[in-house]
């Protein structure tokens, strides 16, 4: 077999895009696909298996995601032996900020063929809907959690002249368009909740009038916010730590509505990815203040 090259006559894992919500964006050959093969590894099978029930299928599964793929991976390998895999997350195209990259490249280094079955993706869907051009995106996933972590990711956000695309949860949304509010400016960005779902939404604004916006958001979130226009626009390194006024503030309102300082300090460490003793020592200062 040559260098990059696959087996033939073996089995084909076939890479399978699934939809993002409506389940009628399931391509026509993904829907074939899913029915031929001999065994679909998913991301969580019930998951899967409502979309098999959607077209009537009853093709035989194993979960196969991010925390035991490599106990799986035996089995797809045997699987590939005498037959065909397909393999799908949740929603969208694996490897796409979901599990699948590195069974792809397993089954790829034993010499099997890998074959892709394109479908919906939440990132082209986002920068379609935007209006903020997608001829050259940076695509970051979700934000890091952890304050350097999450204070580089900023800085290459705030870096880009490209259109930057990210995903978020409802819970974690407002410190996510405060923090790229402070680090990239007031930029324009366009905000898709639930895209191709009933409730679908997409916001276009500013990220401060975005954070004004979703005051309670509920959902999944897609972010598309224009990239810079000159260069060296955006925060500078000194500038990318979340300002204190900005965290007292929230602490005050927080204290205001009644939350205790351990439920408070908790809840604003997670969402800005900072120590807690610090902000334990700011809410001290609020209440003194």
């Amino acid at each position: 077999m040559p260098a990059g090259g696959y087996n033939s006559g073996m089995g084909t894992l076939y890479v399978v895009g699934t939809p993002i919500g409506n389940l009628e964006d399931l391509t026509l050959r993904a829907s074939r696909i899913l029915g031929e093969v001999d065994l679909i590894a998913a991301e969580d099978t019930r998951v899967t298996r409502k979309l098999l029930g959607h077209l009537g299928l009853r093709t035989p599964m194993i979960s196969c995601n991010q925390h035991n793929w490599r106990e799986r991976l035996p089995a797809l390998l045997q699987a590939l032996e005498s037959g065909d895999v397909a393999m799908a997350t949740d929603a969208g195209m694996p490897g796409v900020s979901d599990p699948g990259s590195d069974v792809v490249a397993e089954v790829a280094a034993a010499g099997y063929r890998v074959e892709v079955i394109p479908g919906v993706s939440a990132v082209t869907a986002g920068v379609s809907l935007s209006g903020l051009g997608g001829d050259s995106f940076l695509f970051m996933g979700f934000l890091p959690r952890r304050g350097k972590e999450r204070r580089e990711c900023l800085q290459r956000a705030a870096a880009a002249s490209e259109t930057v695309v990210l995903f978020e949860a409802p819970h974690r949304l407002a410190a996510a368009l405060g923090d790229l509010k402070d680090t990239m400016g007031n930029r324009r960005v366009a905000v898709g909740r639930e895209l191709t779902k009933l409730h679908e939404e997409v916001f276009r604004g500013t990220l401060g009038e975005a954070g004004e916006h979703f005051s309670s958001p509920r959902g999944e979130f897609v972010l598309v916010i224009e990239g810079g226009n000159t260069a060296g626009e955006g925060a500078s390194g000194e500038d990318l730590e979340i300002s204190e006024a900005a965290i007292s503030q929230e602490l005050t309102r927080l204290r205001g509505s009644g939350e205790k300082a351990r439920d408070a300090v908790a809840a604003v460490a997670e969402a800005h990815g900072l120590s807690k003793r610090r902000v334990y020592q700011l809410w001290l200062e609020t209440a003194r203040g």
